[in-house]
């Protein structure tokens, strides 16, 4: 796991031909607005949450985000003792997010 900057993480995912975005915010979060192209998989869905983590592509880079950067920072860290090698945090979360934002609908 490794903590990004917002430009790291910018600049890193735009040059990433593997990459996946990760939301693991909650629904209530997600409908004010998600980073393009992004999955949505709630982290406080607790075993359902890990559930579908490990339904993921284990080769992929993951960009992992949420509100601020601590539930991300923990999803990180749980995708790397599910086997992850590739899960990168955003710090600061959507809360520092200058980039572009799209409705999920």
């Amino acid at each position: 796991m490794e903590d990004l900057t917002q430009e790291e993480w910018k600049e890193q995912l735009a040059n990433d031909d593997n990459a996946v975005i990760l939301d693991v915010r909650t629904d209530a979060e997600v409908a004010e607005g998600i980073i393009p192209n992004a999955i949505q998989i709630d982290i406080y869905k607790g075993q359902e949450f890990i559930n579908e983590i490990e339904d993921l592509d284990k080769s992929k880079s993951y960009y992992v985000y949420c509100r601020s950067g601590n539930r991300s920072g923990q999803a990180c860290k749980i995708m790397e003792q599910l086997g992850f090698e590739q899960a990168y945090n955003l710090e600061g979360g959507m809360l520092q997010w200058t980039g572009e934002i799209v409705d999920k609908n």
